[in-house]
Order: C-alpha cells, then sequence, then structure tokens
C-alpha cells in the first residue's frame, strides 16, 4: 500500500463532500470541485475523515490510492483555503498588468501578449512585475502559472524572464578568451 493512502484525509466543518460510485464532490466555502474515481481505490468516509485503500494487491491499484488521495487533499484544501502561485517578471522593461479575466505581459518581445484567464482562475498585479494567480483548483493554478513562464522563461546567463517567486536560477558564467 501506499505511505501517502495510509494518512486519512480529515474534512473541515464547512466544507461537504458527497461520494458516488465513481465520483466524488467536493464543496467549500470558496467553491466546488469534483473528481471521477478508478475502480483500483476503495474510499470510506468515517465522520469527519475519508479512507483511502488499494481495492486489490495489484501494482497500479497501490500507487492510485496514493494519487487518489493527493487528488482529494488538494480538492478538500482548494475548496476551504485556495491556492495561490506567485511569479516575478526579471527584465529591463518586463512588465505585466491585470485587465479584469485578462493579463497583458510586456516581455521585450515586439508585441504585447495576452493570457486569456479560464474559469475559477483570478489574477492580480500588485506591482508592473508580479502576477499572482489564485483559484480553488491546484492543477489549474499550476498549469496557468506554467504557460506564462513558459512565455519568457529565465535565461541561465542574466536571469531574465518570467520565473515563479520561490525559484531559484542558477547564473551560468560567460565564456571567456
Amino acid at each position: 500500500m501506499s505511505r501517502v493512502a495510509k494518512n486519512p484525509v480529515a474534512i473541515p466543518e464547512k466544507v461537504e463532500v458527497v461520494l458516488s460510485a465513481n465520483a466524488i464532490n467536493v464543496s467549500g466555502p470558496l467553491g466546488k470541485l469534483s473528481q471521477s474515481l478508478t475502480d483500483a481505490v476503495v474510499l470510506k468516509r468515517e465522520g469527519e475523515t475519508i479512507t483511502f485503500a488499494a481495492s486489490s494487491d495489484a501494482q497500479h491499484s497501490r500507487a492510485m490510492s496514493g494519487t487518489v488521495r493527493a487528488l482529494v487533499a488538494n480538492m478538500i484544501q482548494g475548496v476551504s483555503q485556495g491556492f495561490t502561485r506567485k511569479l516575478t517578471l526579471v527584465g529591463v522593461g518586463y512588465k505585466a498588468a491585470a485587465q479584469g479575466a485578462v493579463l497583458n505581459l510586456e516581455l521585450g518581445y515586439s508585441h504585447p501578449i495576452n493570457h486569456k484567464m479560464p474559469a475559477g482562475v483570478t489574477v492580480q498585479t500588485p506591482t508592473p512585475t508580479e502576477v499572482i494567480l489564485t483559484g480553488v483548483d491546484k492543477q489549474v493554478v499550476g498549469q496557468i502559472a506554467a504557460q506564462i513562464r513558459a512565455y519568457r522563461a529565465p535565461e541561465p546567463y542574466k536571469g531574465k524572464g518570467v520565473r515563479y517567486a520561490d525559484e531559484v536560477v542558477a547564473i551560468k558564467e560567460t565564456k571567456k578568451k
């Protein structure tokens, strides 16, 4: 059995969890999320906790029990607290501006980049070089952050580009004659 799946997931007061045969629905103060389930994992609700177990001794079933546990834990955290991803822009003239559901980026190209946010993800720009993404779905917030970072990934010689706030870019030494 997966070591991750051995830990039960606690359900906070304001979160409602509905288990069906092949799906789980989680709703809370910040929104609603649903996830389809596989037959390889058995979920049991015991009071205010959910436990996970592999349905058989197969390797796939044991691995999926930990995966499903992590997904459900992220869903519960998302609808109760939400997820935030912060990006910083490093470079002369690099700036970002949020206008509703669109993020306008100027990253040194000859044209501005307009990135439309999907439903459920909000964007803020407290300063022109900071972008803060928030949402209830961890996967969607992380994917949008990765897409924005991909417009101008940090280069290794000067460190210019879009990077995560907690990312450390190793700066290479330039070639010498």
